[in-house]
């Protein structure tokens, strides 16, 4: 799977009208190279060669761990992932944790009041928030509490007065940049979570062995919690999984609203300027994260469900 988005982004990258070297070239405003330094250039970077020639040897080198250098920063691209990627990963991680907490306990409240006016207010407001375009709610929230009011930083990992401000004053002053991205980021996933728990929660609560408890006299939050949530968690797995590349795919937006040096940002660069190298890690970036979502949804099925098993 990997090979093949690999090499099916490689060739479209390559096939698009354009040339790499238009971006270089801008990077010299006023001193314009000569055409034997554009062709310098083209010859450093293996851009004279055919294209299948330039294939073999970026899988080769990508197989031995070498990504290639940048054409922008001039850089290695391994390097530059290596800088961007801890950004990335924390507000995703914070992401899902907000999904976990508010999707689930919404979902567990929206089944268990059932038709009353909690279940419609939180069904609705599910559909409304999941209905709305990532990018607007964040220029909407930038808008109102960060311009009008004041109160959250409008961009950015930290404030410039950052390195004077004491260990705690530095805590707060990363969380409150933290807020805005990771509520845009994450409000989405919980809304959807929310409404598919809901429904699979209704259905197992209808299940023969829930009467049974239910007949046993065992108390209803042991039944919600300790019989019906862990079968409902199944197909909720499955979306968690499906989670890490949807994320990182509505970072690429959020992080660049919000100025967030992370992969998203790093990958509109890199297709602005038209830089093969970086394209084609970011991309293997996000790949690599649907492959790994699976292999945590299988794990997770085993542990949540015991009848599950992948012994031979």
């Amino acid at each position: 799977m990997l090979l093949g988005i690999a090499s099916l982004v490689f060739f479209i990258i390559h096939i698009a009208p354009g040339d790499p070297l238009d971006m270089l070239i801008n990077q010299y405003q006023r001193n314009v190279p000569s055409p034997e330094t554009i062709e310098a250039f083209r010859i450093k970077y293996g851009l004279d060669q055919p294209i299948h020639i330039q294939y073999f040897k970026w899988l080769q080198n990508c197989l031995a761990g070498d990504l290639g250098e940048s054409f922008r920063y001039h850089r290695p691209v391994t390097t530059l992932i290596t800088e961007r990627i801890p950004f990335t990963i924390q507000l995703t991680f914070l992401a899902l944790l907000f999904d976990a907490l508010f999707g689930i306990l919404l979902g567990i409240i929206s089944a268990v009041k059932q038709y009353t006016l909690t279940d419609k207010i939180i069904s609705v407001g599910s559909l409304i928030i999941y209905s709305i375009p990532g990018f607007w709610l964040a220029l909407m929230l930038i808008l109102i509490f960060s311009v009008n009011l004041g109160w959250l930083p409008l961009s950015q990992t930290r404030s410039l007065d950052y390195d004077l401000l004491s260990g705690v004053d530095q805590f707060k002053d990363r969380l409150m940049h933290l807020i805005l991205p990771v509520f845009v980021l994450g409000i989405a996933s919980a809304a959807s979570t929310a409404r598919y728990l809901r429904s699979r929660l209704l259905e197992v609560l209808n299940e023969e062995f829930i009467l049974a408890a239910r007949a046993r006299g065992i108390k209803e939050k042991a039944v919600i919690f300790s019989h019906a949530l862990k079968n409902a968690l199944i197909p909720i797995i499955t979306i968690y999984g499906m989670s890490l590349p949807f994320l990182l795919g509505g970072s690429v937006l959020i992080e660049s609203i919000f100025s967030w040096p992370g992969m998203g940002s790093l990958a509109i660069e890199a297709v602005q300027n038209r830089d093969y190298p970086l394209i084609l890690a970011t991309t293997m970036m996000g790949a690599i994260l649907v492959v790994l979502g699976n292999l945590l949804a299988d794990i997770m099925y085993a542990i949540v469900d015991p009848r599950v098993s992948y012994d031979t």
